[in-house]
C-alpha cells in the first residue's frame, strides 16, 4: 500500500532508494510505527530522507499522499476496511473505559466492541461542551476540536490549539532549508556553518565527559573534570558593496551581515562600491571623510583570514581594467589591481553575487571579476553559500 507513496518521493525530487523504502517497511513490519500517525510519519522520514535539503520536498510529499487523514470523521474510521484492527482498538481505548473494553471483548471481541462504539456515538445529540467521553469541543475525546487529547482525531476545527493532534501534514516546519528558495537569516546561517574550525578557549566551562570518566574510573571516586569550550575560530572578512545596482539586494545583503556577525565570533567587515579601490570604510554616512586605506586593511589583516566578497560585480568594465575608470572619483591604480592584491594576501576568498547566476555571462564585468577569483564566483542562494563555505575551509 506503500508503493505510491514511494514514487510520490521520488516525482518530488527526494532521491530515495529501494533499499532505503525497504528499511521502512522493514520497520513497519516490525511495529515501530503501527498504530501512531506521528510515529509513522517520523519513522519514514527517518528512513528515506538522507539529507535535511530534502526535508521540505518530503513534507511536501507526504501532505500529497496522506492528506485527509487529520480530517477523517468517527464514520469513516469506523467503516475503513483498510485500517488496522488494532489502530481501531487505540481509537475505541480512548473513548471507553477499561471496565467497559474488557466487559464488551469477553462478550464478542473487535465487533461487538466497534458496535458499542458506534452505539456511543449515536447516543450524542447536539452540540458537547467540554467532558472526555462524546465526541464534541474543549474535552479530552479523541474525537473532535478544540480539546486536549495527545492521539486525537480533529474533527471541524480550523488549525490547532495544543499542536498534539493528528499530524497536520501541510505544517511543512523544515520548508525553508530547500536550497532553490529565497533565502532568510536562518538559511544563511545554516549555510555559513559549513565554514568551522573548532578551538577551545576560554574559562573551563564545559564538562569533560571523557576526562570525567577517566579520572573517576582512576581515582576510585567521582571526580569531574571541566574544560574550555568549544568555539568557532575561524576569522573572516567580509567586503560589502553597496549603492548602485546593489540597491535591489538590500534586504538579502543585510541578512547575510547580520547572520555572519552571529556566526562568525572574528569578524572584521569594510564597504566598497562596484569593485575595490584605495579606500574602504565601515561608516556609509562617512564613506568620504573616514575611509580606511586598503594597504592597511592589506597589512593589518593577514593571510590566515577567510575573505568574502559580496557584490553583483555589475558595472563599466572600464572600472575594473583601467586607471581612472571609477565612477566617482579618479582611482590612480584600476580595480583590477586591487582585487589580484586581495587575492594575494587572501588565498581562501570568494565572491558572493546575489544577482541571478543566469544573468552572469550577460555582464562583462562580472566575467572579469570571477575570472579574477579564478571562477570562485557564487550564487547568494542556500546551494551557492554552502559550496562558497565548504570552498574557504579547503
Amino acid at each position: 500500500m506503500f508503493i505510491p507513496f514511494f514514487d510520490t518521493l521520488r516525482r518530488a525530487g527526494v532521491p530515495v532508494s529501494l533499499r532505503e523504502f525497504l528499511t521502512f517497511l522493514e520497520g513497519m513490519s516490525a511495529g515501530i510505527a503501527t498504530y501512531d500517525i506521528e510515529e509513522f510519519y517520523f519513522l519514514a522520514r527517518t528512513s528515506m530522507v538522507k539529507d535535511e535539503h530534502n526535508l521540505d520536498k518530503f513534507d511536501r510529499a507526504f501532505s500529497h499522499s496522506f492528506k485527509g487523514l487529520e480530517n477523517i470523521t468517527t464514520d469513516q474510521v469506523l467503516n475503513a476496511v483498510d485500517l488496522p484492527e488494532e489502530w481501531l482498538k487505540k481509537l475505541a481505548e480512548k473513548t471507553l473505559s477499561a471496565e467497559e473494553m474488557a466487559e464488551i471483548e469477553a462478550m464478542g471481541g473487535f465487533d461487538k466492541l466497534m458496535e458499542t462504539l458506534r452505539e456511543r456515538l449515536k447516543e450524542q445529540q447536539g452540540r458537547h461542551q467540554g467532558g472526555s467521553k462524546w465526541i464534541g469541543t474543549a474535552g479530552t475525546s479523541p474525537f473532535g476540536a478544540y480539546g486536549y487529547n495527545p492521539e486525537g482525531v480533529r474533527i471541524g476545527q480550523e488549525g490547532s490549539r495544543h499542536q498534539k493532534a493528528v499530524k497536520v501534514w501541510d505544517k511543512r516546519e523544515f520548508a525553508n532549508l530547500d536550497d532553490t528558495i529565497e533565502l532568510g537569516t536562518r538559511n544563511i546561517k545554516v549555510a555559513l556553518k559549513r565554514l568551522r574550525n573548532w578551538a577551545r578557549d576560554g574559562a573551563h566551562e564545559e564538562l569533560d565527559l571523557d576526562g570525567t570518566i577517566r579520572a573517576t574510573a582512576e581515582n576510585g571516586y567521582l571526580d569531574v573534570k571541566t574544560r574550555p569550550e568549544r568555539r568557532n575560530a575561524v576569522k573572516v572578512l567580509l567586503f560589502l558593496d553597496v549603492g548602485g545596482s546593489m540597491d535591489p539586494y538590500i534586504r538579502v545583503v543585510e541578512e547575510l551581515f547580520s547572520a555572519a556577525k552571529t556566526e562568525f565570533k572574528h569578524l572584521e567587515y569594510f564597504y566598497f562600491h562596484n569593485c575595490l579601490y584605495e579606500g574602504v570604510w565601515k561608516d556609509n554616512t562617512r564613506r568620504w571623510n573616514a575611509q580606511t586605506p586598503t594597504h592597511e586593511v592589506l597589512r593589518t589583516y593577514g593571510p590566515d583570514y577567510k575573505c568574502i566578497f559580496v557584490g553583483d560585480a555589475s558595472m563599466s568594465p572600464y572600472e575594473v581594467a583601467y586607471k581612472g575608470g571609477a565612477n566617482e572619483h579618479w582611482n590612480e591604480e584600476s580595480g583590477e589591481v586591487w582585487l589580484n592584491r586581495a587575492r594575494e594576501q587572501w588565498r581562501s576568498a570568494v565572491w558572493i553575487n546575489p544577482m541571478e547566476e543566469r544573468y552572469w555571462p550577460y555582464t562583462q564585468s562580472c566575467q572579469m571579476i570571477r575570472q579574477i577569483f579564478e571562477d570562485r564566483m557564487y550564487p547568494m542562494n542556500l546551494a551557492g553559500l554552502e559550496t562558497a563555505m565548504k570552498d574557504l575551509g579547503r
